[in-house]
Protein backbone atom coordinates (compact mmCIF):
# COMPACT_ATOMS: atom_id res chain seq x y z
CA UNK A 1 0.00 0.00 0.00
CA UNK A 2 2.98 2.30 0.48
CA UNK A 3 3.76 2.55 -3.23
CA UNK A 4 0.37 3.95 -4.39
CA UNK A 5 0.41 6.36 -1.45
CA UNK A 6 3.87 7.59 -2.41
CA UNK A 7 2.68 8.09 -5.99
CA UNK A 8 -0.31 10.13 -4.82
CA UNK A 9 1.93 12.20 -2.55
CA UNK A 10 4.23 12.95 -5.48
CA UNK A 11 1.28 14.05 -7.62
CA UNK A 12 -0.01 16.36 -4.89
CA UNK A 13 3.49 17.78 -4.31
CA UNK A 14 3.91 18.45 -8.05
CA UNK A 15 0.48 20.10 -8.22
CA UNK A 16 1.36 22.39 -5.31
CA UNK A 17 4.65 23.35 -6.98
CA UNK A 18 2.94 24.06 -10.31
CA UNK A 19 0.30 26.15 -8.56
CA UNK A 20 2.99 28.22 -6.84
CA UNK A 21 4.82 28.72 -10.12
CA UNK A 22 1.60 29.77 -11.85
CA UNK A 23 0.85 32.23 -9.04
CA UNK A 24 4.30 33.82 -9.35
CA UNK A 25 3.97 33.90 -13.18
CA UNK A 26 0.59 35.68 -12.95
CA UNK A 27 1.92 38.21 -10.46
CA UNK A 28 4.97 38.97 -12.61
CA UNK A 29 2.82 39.14 -15.76
CA UNK A 30 0.44 41.60 -14.11
CA UNK A 31 3.37 43.84 -13.25
CA UNK A 32 4.67 43.77 -16.84
CA UNK A 33 1.34 44.30 -18.62
CA UNK A 34 0.15 47.08 -16.32
CA UNK A 35 3.52 48.86 -16.34
CA UNK A 36 5.06 51.16 -18.93
CA UNK A 37 5.92 49.29 -22.13
CA UNK A 38 8.20 50.76 -24.81
CA UNK A 39 6.73 49.49 -28.08
CA UNK A 40 7.49 52.29 -30.52
CA UNK A 41 9.02 51.26 -33.84
CA UNK A 42 10.99 53.23 -36.45
CA UNK A 43 12.55 55.53 -33.87
CA UNK A 44 15.84 56.30 -35.65
CA UNK A 45 15.79 60.05 -36.50
CA UNK A 46 15.22 61.02 -40.13
CA UNK A 47 14.02 63.90 -42.28
CA UNK A 48 11.51 63.65 -45.13
CA UNK A 49 13.38 65.34 -47.99
CA UNK A 50 11.12 64.53 -50.94
CA UNK A 51 7.40 63.81 -51.39
CA UNK A 52 5.35 62.80 -54.40
CA UNK A 53 1.74 61.68 -54.08
CA UNK A 54 1.73 59.08 -51.25
CA UNK A 55 5.48 58.44 -51.53
CA UNK A 56 8.03 59.94 -49.14
CA UNK A 57 11.82 59.81 -49.12
CA UNK A 58 13.47 59.47 -45.71
CA UNK A 59 17.01 60.72 -45.17
CA UNK A 60 18.43 59.40 -41.90
CA UNK A 61 20.56 61.55 -39.65
CA UNK A 62 24.19 60.49 -39.49
CA UNK A 63 25.52 58.86 -36.33
CA UNK A 64 29.18 58.86 -37.34
CA UNK A 65 31.55 60.11 -40.02
CA UNK A 66 30.47 59.08 -43.54
CA UNK A 67 32.75 56.42 -45.01
CA UNK A 68 31.23 56.29 -48.50
CA UNK A 69 31.19 58.85 -51.28
CA UNK A 70 27.99 57.32 -52.65
CA UNK A 71 24.75 57.26 -50.59
CA UNK A 72 22.62 54.13 -50.25
CA UNK A 73 18.93 54.11 -51.20
CA UNK A 74 16.77 51.29 -49.80
CA UNK A 75 13.64 50.27 -51.72
CA UNK A 76 11.32 48.14 -49.60
CA UNK A 77 8.41 46.05 -50.87
CA UNK A 78 4.91 47.46 -51.38
CA UNK A 79 3.67 44.71 -49.07
CA UNK A 80 3.99 45.64 -45.36
CA UNK A 81 6.17 48.57 -44.30
CA UNK A 82 9.80 49.58 -44.41
CA UNK A 83 9.70 49.99 -40.61
CA UNK A 84 10.81 46.33 -40.43
CA UNK A 85 14.35 47.65 -40.93
CA UNK A 86 14.09 49.80 -37.80
CA UNK A 87 12.00 47.56 -35.57
CA UNK A 88 13.64 47.38 -32.18
CA UNK A 89 16.66 48.71 -30.27
CA UNK A 90 19.81 46.68 -30.79
CA UNK A 91 18.45 44.98 -33.91
CA UNK A 92 17.86 47.90 -36.24
CA UNK A 93 19.30 47.48 -39.73
CA UNK A 94 18.90 51.23 -40.25
CA UNK A 95 20.83 52.12 -37.10
CA UNK A 96 23.53 49.55 -37.87
CA UNK A 97 24.04 50.92 -41.40
CA UNK A 98 24.30 54.45 -40.03
CA UNK A 99 26.85 53.32 -37.44
CA UNK A 100 28.88 51.83 -40.29
CA UNK A 101 29.18 55.33 -41.78
CA UNK A 102 26.65 54.92 -44.62
CA UNK A 103 24.70 57.93 -45.89
CA UNK A 104 21.24 56.36 -45.87
CA UNK A 105 18.00 57.10 -47.71
CA UNK A 106 14.85 54.95 -47.76
CA UNK A 107 11.54 55.08 -49.62
CA UNK A 108 8.31 55.07 -47.62
CA UNK A 109 5.61 53.91 -50.06
CA UNK A 110 2.81 55.17 -47.81
CA UNK A 111 -0.79 53.98 -47.98
CA UNK A 112 -2.42 53.69 -51.43
CA UNK A 113 -5.97 54.98 -51.86
CA UNK A 114 -8.53 54.28 -54.56
CA UNK A 115 -6.94 56.84 -56.87
CA UNK A 116 -3.77 54.71 -56.89
CA UNK A 117 -5.47 51.57 -58.20
CA UNK A 118 -4.35 52.18 -61.80
CA UNK A 119 -0.67 52.69 -60.98
CA UNK A 120 1.51 50.10 -62.72
CA UNK A 121 4.93 48.64 -61.94
CA UNK A 122 6.37 51.11 -64.45
CA UNK A 123 4.82 54.00 -62.50
CA UNK A 124 6.78 52.84 -59.46
CA UNK A 125 10.03 51.95 -61.24
CA UNK A 126 10.35 54.58 -63.99
CA UNK A 127 8.29 57.09 -62.07
CA UNK A 128 8.67 57.24 -58.29
CA UNK A 129 12.04 55.45 -57.96
CA UNK A 130 13.58 57.41 -60.82
CA UNK A 131 12.33 60.72 -59.41
CA UNK A 132 13.66 59.84 -55.97
CA UNK A 133 17.09 58.94 -57.37
CA UNK A 134 17.18 62.15 -59.40
CA UNK A 135 16.45 64.09 -56.22
CA UNK A 136 19.23 62.32 -54.30
CA UNK A 137 21.73 62.88 -57.11
CA UNK A 138 20.86 66.55 -57.23
CA UNK A 139 21.00 66.98 -53.45
CA UNK A 140 24.29 65.08 -53.09
CA UNK A 141 25.84 66.42 -56.33
CA UNK A 142 26.48 62.92 -57.68
CA UNK A 143 25.58 60.97 -60.82
CA UNK A 144 24.85 57.53 -59.32
CA UNK A 145 23.50 55.97 -56.12
CA UNK A 146 24.00 52.66 -54.40
CA UNK A 147 20.68 50.81 -54.54
CA UNK A 148 19.39 48.10 -52.17
CA UNK A 149 16.04 46.44 -52.88
CA UNK A 150 14.17 44.14 -50.53
CA UNK A 151 11.69 41.43 -51.59
CA UNK A 152 9.30 42.99 -54.14
CA UNK A 153 11.38 46.15 -53.83
CA UNK A 154 14.38 44.09 -54.90
CA UNK A 155 12.59 43.08 -58.10
CA UNK A 156 11.76 46.76 -58.69
CA UNK A 157 15.42 47.66 -58.09
CA UNK A 158 16.60 45.06 -60.59
CA UNK A 159 14.13 46.40 -63.15
CA UNK A 160 15.33 49.94 -62.50
CA UNK A 161 18.99 48.95 -62.79
CA UNK A 162 18.28 47.28 -66.14
CA UNK A 163 16.44 50.33 -67.48
CA UNK A 164 18.65 53.03 -65.93
CA UNK A 165 22.09 51.42 -65.39
CA UNK A 166 23.80 54.80 -65.72
CA UNK A 167 22.22 55.91 -62.42
CA UNK A 168 23.16 52.90 -60.26
CA UNK A 169 26.70 52.41 -59.00
CA UNK A 170 26.22 49.21 -57.00
CA UNK A 171 23.15 47.01 -56.55
CA UNK A 172 22.16 44.87 -53.55
CA UNK A 173 19.17 42.54 -53.71
CA UNK A 174 17.82 41.05 -50.48
CA UNK A 175 15.35 38.12 -50.34
CA UNK A 176 14.48 38.96 -53.95
CA UNK A 177 12.87 36.46 -56.30
CA UNK A 178 13.91 36.54 -59.94
CA UNK A 179 13.09 32.97 -60.97
CA UNK A 180 9.45 32.45 -60.02
CA UNK A 181 9.22 29.02 -61.66
CA UNK A 182 9.52 26.99 -58.47
CA UNK A 183 7.17 25.00 -56.27
CA UNK A 184 9.31 25.55 -53.19
CA UNK A 185 6.98 27.32 -50.81
CA UNK A 186 3.20 27.58 -50.83
CA UNK A 187 3.27 31.24 -51.85
CA UNK A 188 4.61 30.38 -55.30
CA UNK A 189 2.11 27.53 -55.70
CA UNK A 190 -0.85 29.64 -54.61
CA UNK A 191 0.21 32.66 -56.68
CA UNK A 192 0.49 30.48 -59.76
CA UNK A 193 -3.16 29.56 -59.41
CA UNK A 194 -4.47 32.94 -58.24
CA UNK A 195 -7.31 34.67 -60.06
CA UNK A 196 -5.76 38.11 -59.78
CA UNK A 197 -8.16 39.66 -62.31
CA UNK A 198 -11.24 38.90 -60.21
CA UNK A 199 -9.50 40.12 -57.06
CA UNK A 200 -8.45 43.45 -58.53
CA UNK A 201 -11.66 44.02 -60.48
CA UNK A 202 -13.53 43.47 -57.21
CA UNK A 203 -11.37 45.36 -54.71
CA UNK A 204 -9.59 47.95 -56.86
CA UNK A 205 -6.42 47.73 -54.76
CA UNK A 206 -5.25 44.46 -53.25
CA UNK A 207 -6.22 44.69 -49.56
CA UNK A 208 -3.29 44.46 -47.19
CA UNK A 209 -5.40 42.59 -44.63
CA UNK A 210 -6.24 39.93 -47.20
CA UNK A 211 -2.56 39.54 -48.07
CA UNK A 212 -1.75 39.23 -44.36
CA UNK A 213 -4.33 36.48 -43.98
CA UNK A 214 -2.73 34.63 -46.87
CA UNK A 215 0.74 34.93 -45.31
CA UNK A 216 -0.58 33.59 -41.99
CA UNK A 217 -2.21 30.63 -43.72
CA UNK A 218 1.16 29.61 -45.20
CA UNK A 219 2.05 28.24 -41.77
CA UNK A 220 -0.99 28.59 -39.46
CA UNK A 221 0.30 26.35 -36.68
CA UNK A 222 3.46 28.39 -36.17
CA UNK A 223 2.15 31.85 -37.08
CA UNK A 224 -1.26 31.71 -35.40
CA UNK A 225 -0.85 29.20 -32.55
CA UNK A 226 2.76 28.61 -31.54
CA UNK A 227 3.72 32.27 -31.33
CA UNK A 228 0.80 33.14 -29.04
CA UNK A 229 1.49 30.09 -26.85
CA UNK A 230 5.05 31.37 -26.62
CA UNK A 231 3.73 34.80 -25.71
CA UNK A 232 1.64 33.34 -22.87
CA UNK A 233 4.72 31.55 -21.53
CA UNK A 234 6.81 34.75 -21.60
CA UNK A 235 4.31 37.43 -20.56
CA UNK A 236 6.32 38.01 -17.39
CA UNK A 237 9.38 39.04 -19.45
CA UNK A 238 9.19 42.77 -20.17
CA UNK A 239 11.76 42.76 -23.00
CA UNK A 240 10.05 39.80 -24.68
CA UNK A 241 6.64 41.45 -24.45
CA UNK A 242 7.92 44.75 -25.86
CA UNK A 243 9.60 43.08 -28.84
CA UNK A 244 6.57 40.84 -29.42
CA UNK A 245 4.27 43.88 -29.57
CA UNK A 246 6.66 45.70 -31.89
CA UNK A 247 6.52 42.77 -34.30
CA UNK A 248 2.73 42.62 -34.06
CA UNK A 249 2.52 46.34 -34.85
CA UNK A 250 4.58 45.81 -37.97
CA UNK A 251 2.72 42.68 -39.12
CA UNK A 252 -0.70 44.28 -38.93
CA UNK A 253 0.36 47.63 -40.38
CA UNK A 254 -0.39 46.40 -43.90
CA UNK A 255 -0.99 48.94 -46.67
CA UNK A 256 -3.01 47.92 -49.71
CA UNK A 257 -1.09 47.29 -52.94
CA UNK A 258 -2.06 49.36 -56.02
CA UNK A 259 -4.34 47.12 -58.08
CA UNK A 260 -2.68 47.18 -61.49
CA UNK A 261 0.76 46.77 -59.96
CA UNK A 262 -0.41 43.66 -58.10
CA UNK A 263 -2.15 42.30 -61.19
CA UNK A 264 0.97 42.72 -63.33
CA UNK A 265 3.33 41.31 -60.71
CA UNK A 266 1.29 38.12 -60.34
CA UNK A 267 0.70 37.74 -64.08
CA UNK A 268 4.17 38.61 -65.43
CA UNK A 269 6.36 37.30 -62.61
CA UNK A 270 4.63 34.47 -60.75
CA UNK A 271 2.70 33.05 -63.69
CA UNK A 272 4.77 33.82 -66.80
CA UNK A 273 8.19 34.15 -65.11
CA UNK A 274 9.16 36.90 -67.55
CA UNK A 275 11.78 38.69 -65.44
CA UNK A 276 14.45 35.99 -65.49
CA UNK A 277 13.79 35.41 -69.20
CA UNK A 278 14.44 39.08 -70.10
CA UNK A 279 10.94 39.28 -71.56
CA UNK A 280 9.23 41.57 -69.07
CA UNK A 281 7.96 44.88 -70.44
CA UNK A 282 7.42 48.14 -68.60
CA UNK A 283 5.56 50.66 -70.73
CA UNK A 284 6.87 49.05 -73.90
CA UNK A 285 10.48 48.84 -72.67
CA UNK A 286 12.07 45.40 -72.29
CA UNK A 287 13.65 44.73 -68.90
CA UNK A 288 16.87 43.00 -69.92
CA UNK A 289 18.80 41.83 -66.85
CA UNK A 290 21.92 41.54 -68.99
CA UNK A 291 22.05 45.35 -68.87
CA UNK A 292 22.59 45.18 -65.10
CA UNK A 293 26.35 45.60 -65.43
CA UNK A 294 27.20 47.23 -62.09
CA UNK A 295 28.51 45.11 -59.17
CA UNK A 296 25.71 43.02 -57.62
CA UNK A 297 25.44 41.53 -54.12
CA UNK A 298 22.58 39.04 -53.79
CA UNK A 299 21.50 38.10 -50.24
CA UNK A 300 18.87 35.50 -49.35
CA UNK A 301 17.91 33.00 -46.66
CA UNK A 302 18.08 29.22 -46.61
CA UNK A 303 14.82 28.86 -44.68
CA UNK A 304 12.75 31.60 -46.30
CA UNK A 305 9.16 30.34 -46.67
CA UNK A 306 8.02 33.41 -48.62
CA UNK A 307 10.88 33.82 -51.09
CA UNK A 308 12.62 30.43 -51.26
CA UNK A 309 16.29 30.12 -52.06
CA UNK A 310 15.56 28.54 -55.45
CA UNK A 311 13.77 31.72 -56.50
CA UNK A 312 16.83 33.84 -55.64
CA UNK A 313 19.87 31.78 -56.55
CA UNK A 314 19.90 32.49 -60.30
CA UNK A 315 20.05 36.28 -59.97
CA UNK A 316 23.83 36.65 -60.15
CA UNK A 317 24.08 34.41 -63.22
CA UNK A 318 21.22 36.22 -64.97
CA UNK A 319 22.61 39.76 -64.75
CA UNK A 320 25.25 41.12 -67.11
CA UNK A 321 27.68 42.12 -64.38
CA UNK A 322 30.99 40.32 -64.09
CA UNK A 323 31.29 41.37 -60.45
CA UNK A 324 28.64 39.43 -58.54
CA UNK A 325 28.45 37.76 -55.15
CA UNK A 326 25.90 35.67 -53.27
CA UNK A 327 25.48 35.72 -49.48
CA UNK A 328 23.27 32.89 -48.19
CA UNK A 329 22.25 33.14 -44.52
CA UNK A 330 20.80 30.29 -42.47
CA UNK A 331 17.61 32.14 -41.58
CA UNK A 332 14.13 33.03 -42.81
CA UNK A 333 12.43 35.96 -44.52
CA UNK A 334 12.12 38.14 -41.41
CA UNK A 335 14.98 36.63 -39.44
CA UNK A 336 17.45 37.98 -41.98
CA UNK A 337 16.69 41.46 -40.59
CA UNK A 338 16.00 40.86 -36.88
CA UNK A 339 17.78 37.70 -35.70
CA UNK A 340 20.89 38.33 -33.61
CA UNK A 341 22.92 35.90 -35.73
CA UNK A 342 22.02 37.62 -39.00
CA UNK A 343 22.70 41.03 -37.51
CA UNK A 344 26.33 39.97 -37.06
CA UNK A 345 26.64 39.02 -40.74
CA UNK A 346 24.07 41.01 -42.70
CA UNK A 347 24.98 44.67 -42.14
CA UNK A 348 28.77 44.17 -41.80
CA UNK A 349 28.81 42.36 -45.15
CA UNK A 350 26.80 45.11 -46.85
CA UNK A 351 29.06 47.79 -45.38
CA UNK A 352 32.30 46.03 -46.33
CA UNK A 353 31.06 45.29 -49.85
CA UNK A 354 29.89 48.85 -50.46
CA UNK A 355 33.09 50.35 -49.13
CA UNK A 356 35.18 48.19 -51.44
CA UNK A 357 33.08 48.94 -54.51
CA UNK A 358 32.59 52.64 -53.73
CA UNK A 359 35.96 53.22 -55.38
CA UNK A 360 36.53 50.65 -58.19
CA UNK A 361 40.23 51.50 -58.47
CA UNK A 362 40.68 50.99 -54.76
CA UNK A 363 38.79 47.69 -55.07
CA UNK A 364 41.20 46.51 -57.76
CA UNK A 365 44.13 47.50 -55.56
CA UNK A 366 42.64 45.62 -52.61
CA UNK A 367 42.09 42.51 -54.75
CA UNK A 368 45.68 42.68 -55.94
CA UNK A 369 46.83 43.12 -52.34
CA UNK A 370 44.82 40.08 -51.30
CA UNK A 371 46.46 37.91 -53.97
CA UNK A 372 49.90 39.13 -52.98
CA UNK A 373 49.23 38.54 -49.30
CA UNK A 374 47.93 35.05 -49.94
CA UNK A 375 51.13 34.22 -51.82
CA UNK A 376 53.49 35.69 -49.24
CA UNK A 377 51.74 35.17 -45.92
CA UNK A 378 49.94 31.82 -46.10
CA UNK A 379 51.17 29.36 -43.51
CA UNK A 380 50.58 25.62 -43.35
CA UNK A 381 49.11 24.36 -40.12
CA UNK A 382 48.24 20.71 -39.51
CA UNK A 383 48.40 19.98 -43.21
CA UNK A 384 45.86 22.67 -44.12
CA UNK A 385 46.43 26.09 -45.64
CA UNK A 386 45.57 28.94 -43.33
CA UNK A 387 46.04 32.70 -43.57
CA UNK A 388 48.08 34.08 -40.70
CA UNK A 389 46.53 36.61 -38.32
CA UNK A 390 48.63 39.45 -39.71
CA UNK A 391 47.42 38.65 -43.23
CA UNK A 392 43.80 38.53 -42.10
CA UNK A 393 44.17 41.92 -40.48
CA UNK A 394 45.30 43.51 -43.73
CA UNK A 395 42.93 41.53 -45.97
CA UNK A 396 39.84 42.41 -43.94
CA UNK A 397 40.74 46.05 -43.33
CA UNK A 398 37.97 48.42 -44.38
CA UNK A 399 39.49 51.23 -46.39
CA UNK A 400 37.44 54.41 -46.52
CA UNK A 401 37.67 56.91 -49.39
CA UNK A 402 40.25 59.60 -48.79
CA UNK A 403 41.99 57.73 -45.97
Amino acid sequence: MSRPKAFVDLMISKLVQDTEKAKVHIQETSGVLTGNLETDIATTPYEVVYEEDRVKLKHYKKTTETRLKTPLLIVYALVNRETMLDLQPGRSVVKSLLDEGINLYMIDWGYPTRKDRYLTIDDHVSGYIDNVIDHICSAENIEKVNLMGICMGGAFSLMYSALFPEKVKNLITVVTATDFDTNDGLLHIWSGGMDQDTLIDTYGNMPGDLLNLGFLMLNPARLMIDKYVGFMDNMNNKTFVENFLRMEKWIFDSPDVPGETFRQFIQDCYKKNLLIQNKMELDGKIVDLRKVTMPVLNIYGTYDHLVPAKACEKTTSAVGSKNTEDLVLDTGHIGIFVSSKSQKEFVPKISQWLIEWDDPEKHKAMCAARKLLKKKMIAKENGTVKVTDSAKCIINKKLAPGR
